[in-house]
């Protein structure tokens, strides 16, 4: 396996969906502008926000870039082995363009043949569905990846898991592939109950990396699966099937089906050198490269993932564990 830091994965992304049509948009500013629902910036997909619900975008309809993030609302977490609340957030957005099936083994290639991972603890989700608002479960995506594992002879046995309660209680069982409902739902909101009318979102797909030697920690539950949170399995990115709008009653279509995925820098730089925790990777260890040196710009560090110290960098002690 490849050994990378965050700065080579980082060219190496956006090079590769520049390859495959995209183009490289500017990093918005972490404090956003024209944007009263939030005080920072919290995902990549937040300033194109206008063109997910149906505007055309100037660049085209395929974007990339590389998003500095804060988000506080799973706050309780940062202190783990994969929680920050700063991170820097790769991302790749089709726009009525292309969907699942590109989506999917695009990101696999990605992480095996460019990182370098090993597609033997790659393990993924898919959406379980969701029968009161006539949102079906996502055996595309399931077959999509049953294929991608079959071609690198890797068996991909499915568990529906519904809930993040009964896989603690049952496990993934080995299984590859597990669904999972709410936990598969991507808004900004983090839940479907919780969207305002007019705020789009849709089922998603995650790549989990296993670490082996990890033991699991019954205290997350009797067994392991791949949204644990003992720390076996580490999320390295999400592939969003933005397709629907929330509406005074249930769900609408969107005017095109959108992809937005989004992949946690930190945690494949970290996965790229076998770390089991973020703080392991260049995006959080000592850097040659100061403060100064670091301009927001989707091919350099920026300040919060350079390496100086929290007596140079005042933005730096923001950032705790991993992220």
């Amino acid at each position: 396996m490849a050994r990378m830091d965050a700065d080579e994965i980082r060219r190496i992304y956006l090079q590769f969906m520049v390859e495959r049509g995209h183009v490289v948009i500017p990093r918005a500013p972490l404090i956003p502008h024209n944007d009263p629902t939030t005080l920072f910036t919290g995902s990549g997909m937040q300033p194109l926000l206008p063109y997910l619900l149906g505007q055309d975008h100037p660049d085209g309809h395929r974007l990339t870039d590389s998003q500095t993030c804060l988000r506080v609302q799973d706050i309780d977490e940062v202190g783990d082995n994969r929680h920050t609340t700063f991170f820097e957030m790769l991302g790749n957005w089709s726009l009525g363009d292309y969907f699942k099936t590109e989506q999917l083994a695009q990101f696999w290639e990605f992480l095996t043949e460019r990182v370098g991972l090993d597609p033997n603890r790659i393990y993924v989700s898919c959406f379980s569905g969701d029968p009161a608002n006539g949102i079906g479960k996502d055996t595309e995506s399931a077959a999509i990846w049953t294929e991608l594992f079959a071609t690198a002879g890797i068996s991909a046995d499915q568990v529906d898991l519904g809930t993040e309660e009964r896989g603690g209680e049952v496990g993934s069982q080995g299984a590859r592939i597990a669904f999972y409902s709410k936990k598969n739902w991507w808004c900004r909101g983090g839940k479907a109950e919780n969207m305002p009318v007019g705020e789009p979102g849709g089922p998603d797909s995650e790549v989990f990396y296993l670490y082996p030697a990890i033991e699991h920690d019954p205290a997350y539950g009797r067994h392991c699966h791949q949204n644990c949170d003992c720390g076996r399995f580490i999320e390295l990115g999400n592939s969003v099937f933005m397709e629907y709008k929330k509406a005074e009653t249930g769900f609408e279509p969107l005017p095109r089906r959108n992809v937005d995925y989004g992949g946690g820098l930190a945690r494949i730089a970290a996965a790229s050198i076998d770390s089991p925790t973020c703080t392991g990777s260049t995006c959080c260890g000592p850097s040659s490269t100061s403060c100064r040196n670091c301009p927001a710009s989707p091919t350099r560090p920026t300040p919060l993932l350079c390496g100086s110290s929290p007596t140079t960098c005042a933005v730096r002690p923001s950032l705790r564990s991993t992220g």
